[in-house]
This record gives C-alpha cells, sequence and structure tokens, in this order.
C-alpha cells in the first residue's frame, strides 16, 4: 500500500473539505452519510476550519486521513470519543467509555487497496491508546442498506451489537449497531 495513514492537521480544512465533499457525491452517501452535499458544500470557510482544528486536536475526536505519495487524500475515517458524563452524539448516551467511528470513505480508485483496512486500524489504535479511562467498545452505525460497507465490517472483525436506530430523517429505513470490543 502506497498510503501514510496519519491524523489531519489543523491547516488541512480544504483538503478536508475537499474530501468531505467527494464522499457526499459518492453514489452510496445517501445511505451512508447524515448529511447531503448540497448542505455540506453551503457551509462557510469557518466551518470547516473549526472542524479540521477540532480533528486534528485529537482531544473529543480525530480524523485520520490516507495520503498518497502525490500528497493527494485517498480516505477518511472520523474517530468520536463518547463517554458516560458527556452528550449524545448519535442514539444514546453512552453506557460505557467508548468511540464511535463514522464518515468513513475511500475514494473509489484507491478501493481494494487496503485503504479502508489502514484507517480502521489507525482508528481502533487512538481508541484504544485513550488516556483516561479506558475505552471499553469502539462502536459504529451502517445502514440497514448499505451492503457494502457493512461486509468490510465483518471482514475487520466488529460484530452486530444488537442495536439499531431509526435513520434521521427516514424513520422507515434503520441504522445496525456494529461494536469492537477490546
Amino acid at each position: 500500500m502506497d498510503y501514510v495513514i496519519r491524523g489531519v492537521r489543523a491547516e488541512e480544512w480544504v483538503k478536508a473539505r475537499e474530501l468531505r465533499l467527494a464522499a457526499l457525491r459518492d453514489p452510496a452517501a445517501p445511505i451512508a452519510f447524515l448529511e447531503t452535499y448540497e448542505q455540506a458544500v453551503e457551509r462557510p470557510d469557518g466551518f470547516w476550519q473549526e472542524r479540521t482544528a477540532r480533528a486534528a486536536e485529537g482531544i473529543a475526536g480525530r480524523q485520520f486521513i490516507a495520503e498518497g505519495p502525490d500528497e493527494q487524500w485517498a480516505g477518511t475515517v472520523s474517530v468520536l470519543v463518547e463517554r458516560p458524563a458527556g452528550d449524545v452524539r448519535f442514539g444514546e448516551v453512552a453506557k460505557v467509555d467508548q468511540t464511535h467511528l463514522v464518515g468513513v470513505f475511500v475514494r473509489p480508485e484507491a478501493r481494494g487497496a487496503g485503504v479502508a483496512e489502514a484507517l480502521f486500524e489507525a482508528a481502533l489504535e487512538w481508541s484504544w491508546s485513550l488516556a483516561g479511562p479506558p475505552v471499553e467498545r469502539v462502536r459504529l452505525y451502517v445502514h440497514e442498506h448499505n451492503e457494502r460497507a457493512a461486509a468490510f465490517y465483518r471482514r475487520v472483525g466488529v460484530l452486530p451489537s444488537g442495536g439499531s436506530l431509526p435513520v434521521p430523517g427516514d424513520s422507515s429505513a434503520r441504522e445496525v449497531g456494529l461494536e469492537g470490543l477490546r
């Protein structure tokens, strides 16, 4: 694999914005992300600067990217830290100290090259290494009809948690909970 997996840097907000917009143009975007391209493209630069700076801090979360030899970004995953005393980010209040993987995306031309696996591994390693109360689980949700993503998560050992939630904005669809335990 010719990609370096690393955390995003605050000053890289333009690249972070471009990759997010590319993800939102992907054919799977309607069942993979809780935001549309039209919503994201209208956000001001300040939004992207703040979002990227927070992701670079690595306190409440972290964004990892796969950078190619040409310095182009091929993929990303973000990790949100969830503590029982914290805010609800998606679904319900955390019952244990955990992280939540979101925004998983690999450009079509980089798929099948191990990029998703490497991003996922970095997210898990970061989760398990957090200071403070140790993280007990890593969770994520996948749309019930997103078979490509579900197959990938099964392949890397993430198992169904038994939970599900209605998809925000579409109560007829479900987000299926998955988790990896330490």
